[in-house]
């Protein structure tokens, strides 16, 4: 089984070649349960790899030689994941189009010369969804994005379909919720305070919250994140009808519920280390991202979110704050 993760120098990318090497086997979209033998990390720096299974690729997806490059030995399996973030795509028009929209369509154009079909799962977000909405949005819910960034995964989402439905992958679009709490350093993301409120002051440092107490965010954490790609990965093609969207489990709630969260997990002295200065531009775009989903649709396929944002910030301590033995 060979694998290709786009975006594999990133925090997820890393994070899902470390759990497919763990599970050691995926199944092929014809149903065979394999062993991964190699797996291609490609993104623009190259990634840490330390297992002989793992192949690192350092390039610009948009370039189609990097593309011929991360599938010249062929590949059963496609997680892309790379991508411009949401602030990033908004600030800088041409570079969100290009890397997002472009480079997609290269991966997917490529995947037709193939000697079979391979399951392509594709990083989608709600941010595909904006105007007047229903309360949940369900999977169904028509696309009126309201970014550039949303505008492009939507795109992208008709792109996976279509090639699909042509026979030329077995494609899945898996719409995420911020994913909280990411560790590092804050990214052009505009949900990268989601995780900067948390993981600033449980470092010990000050951290800007640009948006109101209310603003609600629709949520999961890492570890959740990576077992749904792997399950939207998983599930058989029969079991998708006449879409390959898929709205990903998370939960809902306002800023001021994660800060209580972080003030009941990590004591009052953490918690006051966040500092509410508002950011229109920011708070503009979150704004137009729903805040509640209905996911019965990915739970059908195995997908699960968080109990409560309580477990997500304790998740973070084990992860990233306490060291290994």
């Amino acid at each position: 089984m060979r694998i290709v993760i786009t975006g594999g120098a990133g925090f997820l990318g890393r994070k899902l070649a470390a759990a497919l090497l763990a599970r050691g086997t995926l199944t092929d979209a014809r149903g065979t349960a394999r062993t991964i033998e190699r797996i291609t990390l490609a993104d623009v720096v190259a990634a840490p790899a330390d297992d002989p299974r793992v192949h690192v690729v350092a390039g610009d997806l948009a370039d189609p030689a990097l593309v011929d490059a991360i599938l010249a030995g062929g590949a059963d399996s496609i997680f892309h994941l790379a991508a411009v973030v949401s602030g990033e795509a908004e600030a800088n028009f041409d570079l969100g189009w290009r890397v997002n929209v472009d480079a997609t369509r290269s991966l997917l154009e490529r995947c037709r010369t193939l000697a079979a079909p391979p399951k392509f799962v594709f990083t989608s977000s709600c941010a595909v969804f904006g105007g007047p909405l229903p309360d949940p949005v369900r999977d169904d819910q028509a696309l009126w994005p309201q970014s550039s960034y949303g505008n492009q995964k939507a795109i992208c989402e008709f792109l996976v379909f279509d090639h699909t439905r042509k026979g030329f992958v077995d494609g899945r679009s898996l719409r995420l919720p911020t994913i909280s709490v990411r560790p590092g350093k804050p990214n052009k993301a505009a949900s990268s305070f989601a995780s900067g409120i948390l993981r600033e002051p449980l470092n010990g440092v000050e951290a800007i919250c640009p948006v109101n107490r209310d603003t609600r965010m629709w949520l999961l954490s890492p570890r959740a994140v990576i077992g749904n790609l792997i399950a939207g990965h998983e599930a058989p093609a029969a079991a998708f009808a006449h879409t390959r969207s898929v709205n990903v489990p998370g939960i809902s709630i306002p800023v001021e519920g994660m800060i209580d969260a972080l003030r009941r997990v990590a004591g009052d002295a953490v918690a006051d280390r966040v500092v509410w200065r508002h950011d229109p531009v920011i708070d503009r775009i979150v704004r137009t991202w729903p805040v509640n989903f209905d996911a019965a649709f990915g739970r059908s396929l195995g997908m699960a979110g968080d109990a409560d944002f309580d477990s997500i910030i304790r998740q973070y301590i084990d992860d990233e704050l306490r060291p290994r033995a």
